[in-house]
């Protein structure tokens, strides 16, 4: 069976409190274990970290062929694309056997940490999260641009979450919702999701602004580090995270049969 290099077994420790934390933050609408094994679904939405297959233990490779073809059925059943998210903690046997296989991989993405600055003294909180959720789902669908029929999902999950959220919006006057950011405080750590800024009004500093914004919330609330995943082609949005002090802590991709 293919080994762990030394880089991937020393970083593991950070990985699986990670990947701990970000199912928390984004919690799915049904969660099984096969072993160390997560299956996560979450039909109507189309985000793939909601569904997918998440093999948590590099050394757990026993009957991969079997788990994963139970796994791909109850995806098939619910009308899903069987997807395995492949992490530093997928085996490498497993990783193997869906190269024989002819799984597709795409979609790569970072996940990114940074330690959260003390707030200066002087500094007030300046954007006050909200608590309308059918408001923040509006202004993130609008900038965004994601389909109507994912409101209902979004909003669910959203409600799911059962650590502190601050929901920030920024609006202008008269012209509406200019950027959205989710962020999540369990313990210690805040994760920043669904950041997203309108268009037209990329390149003004707001992106930055909000993650400020969310950064400052999370370390009043007690997180003292901060963590998000960017895709790896998303380059100014790896701009705006480097720029703020953000660096690499791992990458995973997904992976789907041929075809599908």
């Amino acid at each position: 069976m293919p080994m762990l290099d030394e880089t991937t077994r020393l970083r593991l420790p950070l990985v699986r409190r990670l990947e701990a934390i970000g199912f928390r933050a984004w919690p799915a609408a049904t969660a099984q274990y096969d072993g160390s094994w997560l299956v996560r679904m979450t039909p109507g939405h189309g985000s793939r970290r909601l569904n997918s297959i998440n093999p948590l233990d590099p050394h757990d490779g026993s009957d991969m062929a079997g788990r994963l073809e139970r796994a791909a059925r109850q995806f098939r059943d619910a009308g899903l694309v069987p997807t395995v998210r492949q992490t530093p903690l997928t085996p490498p046997g497993l990783v193997a056997h869906l190269d024989a296989m002819g799984w597709t991989r795409f979609s790569e993405t970072i996940v990114m940490t940074v330690d959260i600055p003390p707030n200066p003294a002087s500094d007030e909180l300046g954007h006050v999260p909200l608590r309308d959720v059918a408001r923040f789902v509006e202004a993130r669908m609008a900038i965004a641009g994601d389909p109507p029929e994912t409101k209902v999902a979004l909003t669910s999950v959203i409600e799911a979450i059962r650590a502190e959220c601050g929901l920030f919006l920024f609006e202008d006057v008269g012209q509406g919702p200019t950027a959205v950011a989710l962020a999540v405080q369990d313990y210690d750590l805040a994760g920043l999701l669904l950041v997203a800024v309108r268009p037209e009004r990329r390149g003004e500093g707001i992106g930055r602004d909000i993650v400020g914004a969310s950064l400052r919330w999370a370390r009043l609330k007690g997180a003292r580090k901060a963590w998000l995943a960017v895709e790896a082609e998303n380059a100014p949005a790896l701009a705006l995270y480097r720029g703020l002090g953000f660096t690499e802590a791992y990458r995973y991709l997904y992976r789907t049969p041929a075809g599908e």
